[in-house]
């Protein structure tokens, strides 16, 4: 059992790894959860690696129950080797119960909670940190054996919540993602979900961790609005109809790329500029990466003092020991960037969990809530990345993080509520009361809207109003979108954007939705120089050793790994665009 982070550090052992020389097989279980990461680039470097030490192939056994796309990942896993197979285990149809609880009123939804839960064995899951602490702090002493679990928690108050479900009394734990995958917790009675997921491998997940040892599998859905219910019966189609979403597996990982070449140098000393080009194009990872660009990053590293040249050989530079050389060059064994958290501790040393650095350096952070208790910062050591806490009585006590939280619906929910809302009506058997909620949920969206393509509308009754495009491929693609729209556009063009739509305004008076219609049409001629160009720049603290890149080998990078931006031109070069005009007095429907 272990992590690649730390296989990592064992292979870096030459002592050690050869132990390994007769491994014969590789486990990874919850594979999904590595495909899009830069883990998961790393993952198979150190597969590729694990290879070497015993001079054959080791088998490669990935488990999942949530792949959209399994041949893909299979031949992402595999590096194209010649014996691969998907063995499928099915499981036997098992019943399932739901219930939905609507409230708006945030009292009324932590009621519906206590309710639910009491006496049973409950996971309620929640799509961020922040919303776990703050249902914890409202639940507190209503609820008998309540746990909280993040991944900003320590790993002792993990643990204690895991443990609180191998006791023969009930336990509710409140928890984020951290508890879909992985860690058994036995026997449950209820899954609890706060809020849609944003995914339907999440939802899979979630659902999977009651029904367990021949017991029915409930599920209860609490739900702030009409809107939430939607989404929520989006996901439920789409897992009836064993519809999850595909993943897509990085092809640009350059971050990646320079970890492994200042490990390679670390563990050398120096090496030859061949031999170093030859070792990392040996990896399948890297073998989209053009040599150009190769050469381009290790030009930049040595102006950059990343690097350093002697004749043909090459080392690490000084610049490269600045930046990630503290505790014998400890930052290279992981993609993982770990900067941006402070490290919570009490004065006798014990270990809270961690804080967002933005939070941390706040005006007003003061006192705030982890692990469903208050507390009070005394003293912050910014060197060694530590603050002190105390516990303190506080109603007003909060806290944030600035990652991880909620990302909103992947594209294919958002596809399924387009059906949905086409076909103004779920698959589901609602009761009465969950469709009159339902139909509630379509008063945002015109009549028209088929269960496919891009919809542009504007409504004719009000002067000047917002031109509307109704995408529904989530806000990641939106967000892209809307970019491309201003720059067609140009300038004194206001868009803004949610999952389902793209909403344009202060556009010029001739614009009107066909011209933003023909605009969508102009998108796919953009060039990949005129989307670097006009999609802003996140922030490099978003990759671990970005900072050392060229800015055009970063922009290479995120168009193709972030913005995923030629895979957006593709669809909308596909996809139908049609136009909703005033409604024809003579027919119940828009004209088209």
């Amino acid at each position: 059992m272990i992590t690649p982070e730390s296989l990592e550090v064992l292979l870096q052992e030459t002592k050690l790894c050869t132990d390994l020389k007769n491994l014969r097989y590789v486990i990874i279980d919850e594979l999904h959860a590595f495909v899009e990461s830069e883990r998961g680039v790393h993952l198979k470097i150190l597969l590729d690696r694990l290879d070497r030490i015993t001079r054959h192939p080791i088998q490669r056994i990935g488990l999942s129950a949530t792949a959209g796309n399994p041949d893909e990942i299979l031949e992402w896993l595999s590096d194209n080797r010649r014996d691969r197979e998907i063995v499928e285990v099915v499981s036997p149809p098992k019943k399932k119960e739901f219930l939905f609880v609507v409230e708006e009123e945030e009292e009324k939804r932590a009621d519906a909670l206590v309710h639910i839960v009491a006496g049973r064995k409950a996971l309620v899951f929640v799509n961020s940190r922040s919303i776990a602490e703050r249902i914890m702090k409202s639940v507190g002493g209503r609820i008998r054996n309540l746990h909280i679990h993040h991944s900003s928690l320590s790993l002792s108050l993990r643990k204690t919540a895991e443990d609180a479900f191998h006791r023969a009394e009930g336990a509710c734990i409140i928890c984020t993602s951290t508890l879909e995958l992985g860690i058994d917790i036995g026997d449950l009675d209820v899954v609890v979900q706060i809020g849609p997921p944003g995914s339907v491998s999440s939802f899979l997940q979630r659902m999977g961790r009651s029904g367990r040892r021949g017991r029915s599998a409930f599920v209860a859905w609490i739900l702030a609005s009409p809107g939430d219910l939607l989404c929520s019966c989006a996901i439920m189609e789409c897992a009836m109809q064993k519809d999850v979403e595909h993943l897509q597996p990085l092809v640009k990982p350059y971050n990646v790329l320079l970890q492994q070449m200042f490990l390679l140098l670390f563990h050398t000393s120096r090496i030859s500029r061949k031999k170093l080009v030859c070792e990392l194009y040996s990896h399948p990872a890297f073998s989209a990466v053009p040599r150009d660009m190769f050469e381009e990053i290790v030009s930049h590293l040595v102006t950059e003092g990343y690097l350093a040249i002697d004749g043909d050989m090459v080392m690490l530079g000084t610049q490269a020991e600045r930046e990630f050389g503290r505790s014998n060059w400890k930052d290279l064994y992981s993609v993982i960037s770990g900067s941006g958290e402070y490290r919570a501790v009490t004065p006798d040393g014990d270990f809270v969990g961690k804080l967002d650095a933005r939070f941390v350096n706040s005006p007003d952070s003061g006192e705030f809530s982890l692990g469903g208790q208050s507390w009070s910062m005394v003293k912050c050591d910014e060197g060694h990345n530590i603050v002190v806490v105390v516990p303190h009585a506080s109603e007003k006590s909060r806290v944030f993080w600035s990652g991880g939280g909620e990302q909103g619906y992947s594209t294919l929910i958002c596809q399924a509520v387009q059906r949905i809302i086409a076909r103004r009506d779920t698959l589901l058997p609602l009761g009465s009361e969950e469709k009159a909620l339902l139909k509630k949920s379509f008063v945002p969206f015109p009549e028209g809207i088929g269960e496919q393509g891009i919809h542009v509308y504007q409504d004719p009754s009000k002067r000047g109003a917002t031109v509307v495009v109704y995408s529904f491929f989530g806000s990641p693609f939106n967000h892209v979108l809307s970019s491309l729209i201003r720059k067609v556009l140009g300038e004194g063009v206001y868009v803004r954007y949610d999952d389902f739509r793209i909403f344009v305004q202060r556009a010029r008076k001739e614009t009107k939705s066909q011209n933003i219609a023909d605009a969508l049409q102009q998108i796919p001629a953009l060039s990949r120089t005129e989307l670097g160009l006009v999609l802003p720049h996140p922030s490099h603290e978003n990759w671990k050793f970005a900072r050392a890149l060229p800015v055009t080998v970063f922009r290479d990078m995120i168009l193709s790994d972030y913005y995923h931006a030629e895979s957006l031109q593709e669809i909308i070069r596909q996809v139908p665009v049609t136009v909703l005009v005033e409604a024809d007095p003579d027919k119940n429907s828009p004209l088209t």
